[in-house]
């Protein structure tokens, strides 16, 4: 079976998740964001985006949305999910640093087995205002509307929040359900 790639966006918790997965048995492999679109298409069976400082600097992320595989984006990589399909990105009202308890509202493939509250670490300033067009919202927060987005149909999972540092509620769930995904 193909690994599932994280992608660099150069954001400080890109090789968590990378260990995250590992230490969950899935096979994973971090790769530059300059990977070309063909060597990601015919070496790996999901894609995540990782975070990052900025969305100019997030390479070839928005072609590798276009390749059909299951993404999820993570805070920066949300943010390139967004933008990708029509939705927009502004600087947040107080921006999230530090523990924010999510309210889910949608329970989809990518939050199964949650329950309707999580505390949840953020680390960002911008923030999705506006959900691209065939998303479903899944999550929100007193901090930041749009936690969580999801288009199952093209298999496209984007979290505003870091599931795989210690302080999220159970963040290992997220990448055993993405992993989940992926098998499909």
């Amino acid at each position: 079976m193909l690994p599932i790639c994280v992608v660099n966006n150069y954001g400080q918790f890109n090789h968590l998740i990378h260990r995250a997965l590992r230490d969950l048995d899935i096979e994973v492999a971090l790769i530059p964001n300059t990977t070309s679109k063909g060597e990601v298409a015919a070496g790996y069976r999901g894609i995540i985006l990782g975070g990052g400082p900025a969305i100019e600097r997030a390479g070839k992320c928005a072609e590798y949305l276009d390749l059909g595989l299951p993404v999820l984006g993570i805070c920066l990589g949300l943010h390139i999910v967004a933008k990708k399909f029509g939705g927009d990105v502004h600087p947040g009202k107080s921006g999230g640093y530090g523990s924010v308890e999510v309210s889910i509202s949608e329970h989809d493939d990518i939050l199964a087995g949650y329950p309707e509250k999580i505390p949840v670490w953020a680390s960002h300033a911008d923030e999705v205002c506006r959900v691209p067009e065939g998303f479903t919202l899944l999550a929100s927060s007193d901090i930041c509307d749009v936690e969580a987005i999801a288009c199952p149909q093209k298999k496209i999972y984007g979290l505003q929040w870091h599931p795989e540092v210690s302080h999220t509620l159970d963040g290992k769930r997220v990448y055993e359900n993405f992993d989940m995904i992926c098998r499909e």
